[in-house]
């Protein structure tokens, strides 16, 4: 594929303990999207985090979750990750699983595959 110039990127944030189909949600994500022939994409583990549902009470005067943030992040131009936002939006519905879909504007300057 042939991607150049102004793209997107989508980025997917879940827990590292959801799951969808008996498999993590961040492989099935990427799964999906190699099967969608997005250009790509990169999952990286976050070491701290909080969100809508991720603050517990305790002894302590807060506690931060203890499922750690999965970071996965799309390329691809614009109008291909909106319509595959609506099929991660459906997975992670069927994990019921919380998290964030969010995109922004990318200027791509080079994208190869190498030897």
């Amino acid at each position: 594929m042939h991607l150049l110039g102004k793209a997107a990127k989508l980025k997917i944030i879940v827990g590292e303990n959801d799951l969808v189909y008996q498999r993590p949600l961040h492989e099935a994500i990427v799964f999906a999207a190699k099967k969608y022939k997005i250009s790509g994409a990169t999952v990286t583990k976050g070491v701290l985090n909080y969100g809508a549902q991720s603050i517990h009470q305790s002894v302590k005067i807060f506690a931060l979750s203890n499922d750690q943030p999965m970071v996965i992040e799309l390329i691809d131009y614009r109008d291909r990750l909106t319509d595959f936002a609506g099929i991660i939006s459906k997975l992670m519905k069927k994990a019921g699983a919380g998290g964030i879909i969010t995109i922004e504007e990318v200027e791509v300057l080079y994208y190869d595959a190498g030897q």
